[in-house]
């Protein structure tokens, strides 16, 4: 943008220059021309009159002389010609000029005449100019009077060369004062960009300074500040209305849990018994879900600090902290890769909590006898985690709402969980500078990936995350 407006300003000032200075350059290249014509044009005024009655009497020789010493003195040569174009007096340095021709004819008709109109730096033809030899009223010859173009051309050229230069400090200047001026009013433009990603990097804190450039952009920036200030209120309220609910219910919600297994004691019949189980699964399924609106609100919090983990070795304990589990629901599960450090940059705890709900989801809806395996290895300069499973997997419509909070497929509402646990992932990869992906796996099943950026103590790699066979 900066660029863009100093090359405005410039082409700008380039304008007003060849508007100004061309017309100018013009108008020295004549007074130059104009002062040097009038002088020839004075000294063959003069010599024409000396000349009429040396013409008339047929006596030349003092005028022949009057055209050397000219010729001598000045460098500048002249000739006499008579009615039929004859040469009378000639000064030793004459050059008989291109236009002498047409000199002599316009003279002769009796009429002065000069040329060129005026001399420019690149024109090399001599300055020629004749003016009529009258006596009573009858034209008897002519004088031409030819000099040379030289000393014109020099000081054209000059004058020329000054008003380059003073274009030049003109648009010097108009580029300095351009990019002040640029930078001035594009400086409060500039710092609302980089507010604008830090509050989309997650610093809620981060505000315009509303002092610099112009009035409207002054009010703009206080504007923006006031709109970041008013979704940062709103967020954090929700945030806290999230936490104060979750932390609040989870109170009488022990309590409700103590009451109703102080039931458990009384009930004697089979249904009874049944409906008092569902009951305390049901006060459980709660739990877990304030649980998670907890871990989802603080994680929606966090200011994204970042922290170095070993992705590997987080890897090796959650599968070793799920294998009971798995085993249990006669399901195997493994662990692929992972034999070297492998260091990673996230928030806090984004790599377990993230493992243990891909985990918990690829355990809870795999059959009995299948597999869940982990991998983890360098992908794409970062570092890669892959769980896949061998379940009933997702459509791609139901991959698009997987990460959506409290989100449960068709087939599995009646599935333990609170469909946050997706959620909860999504955020703390995003948070982390991370991606998540999930497709279908082969032949069935549902492989789910984790990359976050390298730390600087991983070696790089480029190569796929393999979850093997």
């Amino acid at each position: 943008m900066r660029r863009r407006l100093v090359i405005s300003y410039l082409l700008l000032m380039v304008l007003v220059l060849l508007a100004l200075e061309t017309p100018l350059a013009m108008i020295l290249a004549t007074r130059e021309t104009d002062q040097v014509r009038a002088d020839r044009l004075a000294d063959a005024t003069r010599y024409a009159s000396l000349a009429g009655p040396a013409l008339r009497d047929g006596v030349v020789g003092p005028l022949g002389a009057e055209l050397a010493s000219y010729d001598e003195l000045y460098g500048i040569g002249a000739a006499v010609v008579d009615r039929d174009r004859r040469a009378v007096v000639l000064s030793p340095r004459y050059p008989d000029p291109p236009g002498a021709e047409e000199a002599v004819r316009t003279a002769l008709a009796g009429q002065q005449f000069t040329g060129p109109a005026a001399v420019w730096p690149w024109q090399g033809a001599p300055i020629v100019v004749a003016v009529p030899i009258n006596d009573g009223g009858e034209v008897l010859g002519a004088v031409v009077i030819s000099s040379r173009a030289d000393p014109v051309r020099q000081a054209v050229t000059t004058w020329w060369l000054l008003l380059a230069v003073i274009g030049v400090l003109a648009m010097l200047a108009c580029v300095l004062t351009a990019i002040r001026m640029a930078g001035w009013v594009l400086r409060p433009v500039t710092e609302l960009d980089a507010v604008t990603h830090e509050i989309a990097e997650g610093d809620s804190a981060a505000r315009v300074q509303y002092q610099l450039g112009p009035p409207e952009l002054r009010r703009l920036a206080t504007s923006f500040n006031d709109m970041a200030d008013a979704v940062s209120d709103v967020l954090d309220q929700q945030r806290a209305f999230v936490a104060h609910a979750s932390h609040q219910l989870r109170n009488p919600l022990t309590a409700l849990r103590l009451r109703v297994e102080e039931l458990g004691a009384s009930l004697t019949d089979e249904y009874s018994i049944a409906e008092h189980r569902f009951a305390l699964e049901e006060t459980d399924r709660l739990a877990q879900v304030l649980d998670a609106l907890l871990t989802l609100a603080r994680a929606e919090r966090a200011q994204n600090q970042r922290v170095t983990v070993d992705a590997a070795q987080v890897a090796a304990s959650r599968v070793t902290a799920w294998e009971p589990l798995a085993r249990r629901r006669r399901i195997t599960l493994r662990l692929l890769g992972g034999g070297t450090p492998l260091y990673a940059r996230t928030v806090p705890t984004a790599v377990d909590q993230a493992l243990d709900a891909l985990i918990d989801n690829a355990v809870k809806f795999s059959d009995e006898g299948g597999s869940v395996e982990v991998a983890v290895g360098p992908v794409d300069g970062g570092v890669g985690l892959c769980v896949r499973d061998q379940g009933r997997g997702m459509t791609p419509t139901q991959l698009g709402q997987a990460t959506e909070r409290f989100w449960r497929a068709p087939d599995a509402q009646n599935v333990e969980g609170a469909g946050l646990g997706l959620t909860i992932v999504a955020v703390l990869v995003d948070a982390s500078g991370g991606r998540l992906s999930m497709y279908p796996a082969e032949p069935k099943g549902l492989a789910a990936e984790l990359w976050f950026p390298v730390a600087e103590r991983t070696p790089q790699a480029q190569h796929e995350c393999v979850t093997g066979s």
